[in-house]
């Protein structure tokens, strides 16, 4: 594995984790969304990664044709799901939004069990960033290696 292939990986990671923070933001930020445009509760999102040979890094640099091979390990967001769980259903019979029974339908969203994967995205975010700033310095030390010699 060269320079270049471990700061492609961490360029990877860096792109899923910001796109799971915005992920987990939207779920915190609806928490106590009750009626949307489809007419029943915000639902959750989660998201789903995957391994990938190739990631945008690598294919520009393919068409510029510096490297032939993908890199292995990579990661992407596959997709983005709905959660399955039920919504939470409480007793607010004043509220435009209950039902016959007076219950309104919350999103099942436990904001203490987001801001733990927010956190968690956060800092696998920084840790890549440092991969990468470490790739970097390893890179520029090469490059005077090889001006001295």
């Amino acid at each position: 594995m060269g320079l270049f292939d471990m700061m492609n990986i961490s360029a990877s990671a860096l792109t899923a984790e910001r796109q799971r923070a915005e992920v987990t933001s939207a779920n915190l930020a609806n928490a106590e969304t009750t009626h949307t445009d489809s007419g029943g509760p915000y639902v959750r999102k989660e998201v789903v990664f995957s391994a990938s040979n190739a990631s945008p890094f690598r294919t520009v640099l393919n068409h510029m044709g510096s490297f032939g091979r993908p890199t292995a390990g990579s990661v992407q967001l596959t997709d983005v799901v709905d959660d399955t769980t039920a919504p939470v259903m409480r007793y607010e019979p004043g509220n435009p939004d209950a039902n016959q029974q007076g219950f309104v339908a919350y999103p099942a969203i436990n904001p203490v069990s987001e801001m733990v994967d927010l956190m968690g995205a956060v800092r696998s975010y920084q840790l890549n960033a440092s991969a990468v700033t470490a790739a970097k310095q390893m890179i520029q030390q090469s490059i005077d290696i090889l001006k001295s010699s």
